[in-house]
């Protein structure tokens, strides 16, 4: 296909279709809508080819920054948080504080500057030719109109952004904020993760280096010009702050940490998992009763009306997806915590199958074949562990984990075991992925451990923890 053709596809509009980001902001708030494009069929296959073959090519030469994990091959929210919060625990295992910083981009994939976007493909990606000229291609001379309440608004000209809802537009931000991670890597004090445009900075110290703080607010100042000189802003409402230290702490880190300080909160949303100062998620594990609770009086309100197999769909659509997202971070949570999880699968599937609340629950579990909560968050831990040690997990995953080698020959070297570190706290460092996964790993039949398929690792793992629960 010629390059005029393909600038004749692209020069057919788009339809942006505004939506509400979440279902409990503002609609009369523009900022609370995110631009949809509604692209032509033939434009989207075309992205889709590139698109793999642009990741491939990137894979290969390591181009893409090692934390981030938006939009990308085996990386996902669980993974992000799974890398963060095993380094805040083991931190705090070793008697340090974290003061983590997370900070949102206002409207990123819309402010993308085209001429500074395809610099960076030809000087960073070393894209040339006709390969960028077709990336010119595909962002110049496009057009769009707003489709709002069945009413569509004049055509203009998209001089910047790329569209959201396109298959190649999120690898080209991805491959736009490359430059950001190599600027806070500069501060051997900080450690970040980023998701997309979501940034999530973080500063460990001994409470005898607060001096540490400093290289974190400078960080967060070169961020802040760097945002500036690429055209994006940084929305400062929605920055907040968590320090995780003993309450007596606090008071002197927040005096550390200038402006910052002012955001600081005893708990905050991070991708969907609610971070408290003691690493504990209480908090998240409130929202998510409430939550679930809510959606199950709702589903069984419509008992009578839906079928078996209706009613189990929208069972595991509104009530086991919560249950599971970001699950491996459960080993956070005490006992008491986890059983008023497993309260909920418990009326959850008492509801489905029309059972008494003083029925015993363990049969109806066992023939529904549902493993019971602490055994869900244990498997999916060990499912990560075994694809980050077959090269199917982010690398920061598998730098948390390593083999077990002892110093002399013993018949355990060949047993496929995990090095299990030395912790302290069981509140701290022994609830970290760093600790678990070795302890849960090591625990398991050497049958399953030399397993090579992971298809065939979740299906007998997922048997061996159902004959250990029932």
């Amino acid at each position: 296909m010629s390059t005029p053709e393909l600038q004749s596809i692209h020069s057919m509009y788009s339809i942006v279709e505004p939506l509400l980001k979440k279902s409990n902001l503002d609609p009369s708030v523009f900022q609370n809508y995110r631009p949809i494009s509604k692209l032509p069929l033939i434009s989207k296959v075309l992205e889709k080819v590139v698109a793999e073959q642009l990741s491939e090519f990137l894979d290969k030469r390591s181009i893409f920054d090692t934390f981030q994990s938006g939009f990308r091959k085996h990386h996902s929210t669980e993974t992000a948080l799974l890398k963060v919060s095993s380094d805040i625990l083991m931190s705090a295992d070793s008697g340090k504080h974290t003061v983590l910083v997370l900070l949102d981009l206002a409207s990123a994939f819309d402010t993308v500057d085209h001429q500074i976007l395809l610099d960076r493909l030809r000087d960073l990606i070393g894209l040339s030719g006709s390969v960028l000229q077709w990336f010119s291609s595909y962002l110049s001379g496009r057009n769009f109109s707003v489709m709002a309440n069945h009413q569509m608004s004049q055509s203009a000209d998209l001089l910047c952004g790329v569209p959201q809802g396109s298959v190649l537009g999120p690898v080209l931000f991805l491959l736009y904020m490359i430059p950001l991670g190599r600027i806070i890597q500069d501060f051997s004090d900080v450690s970040y993760h980023l998701f997309a445009d979501d940034i999530q900075l973080y500063c460990s110290f001994k409470p005898s280096e607060t001096h540490k703080l400093d290289s974190l607010m400078n960080c967060l100042m070169q961020i802040k010009q760097w945002l500036c000189k690429n055209s994006l802003q940084l929305n400062s409402e929605k920055t907040e702050t968590l320090v995780v230290a003993p309450d007596d702490a606090i008071p002197g880190i927040k005096q550390h940490l200038g402006s910052l300080g002012q955001d600081v909160k005893p708990s905050l949303r991070n991708l969907g998992v609610i971070f408290d100062k003691d690493m504990l998620l209480e908090q998240h594990s409130k929202q998510l009763i409430r939550n679930c609770f809510f959606q199950l009086r709702n589903i069984s309100k419509l008992r009578k009306m839906v079928s078996y197999e209706d009613l189990e769909l929208l069972i595991h659509a509104f009530v086991s997806t919560r249950l599971d997202y970001c699950n491996s971070l459960f080993s956070c949570l005490n006992k008491k915590e986890l059983s008023r999880l497993q309260l909920i699968q418990n009326s959850a599937a008492r509801i489905l199958t029309r059972t008494k609340r003083r029925d015993h629950i363990s049969p109806i579990l066992k023939a529904l074949h549902w493993l019971p909560v602490a055994y869900r968050y244990q498997y999916k831990i060990l499912v990560l562990t075994f694809r980050a040690l077959h090269s199917q997990a982010p690398p920061y995953v598998c730098d948390l984990i390593a083999p077990y080698r002892p110093s002399r020959s013993l018949r355990s070297a060949d047993q496929n075991l995990l090095m299990v570190p030395r912790t302290r706290f069981r509140t701290r460092g022994d609830r970290s992925f760093q600790a678990v996964a070795p302890k849960l790993w090591n625990e398991l039949p050497l049958s399953l451990r030399s397993l090579d398929s992971v298809n065939s690792f979740k299906s007998q793992l997922k048997t061996f923890y159902f004959c250990k629960a029932f």
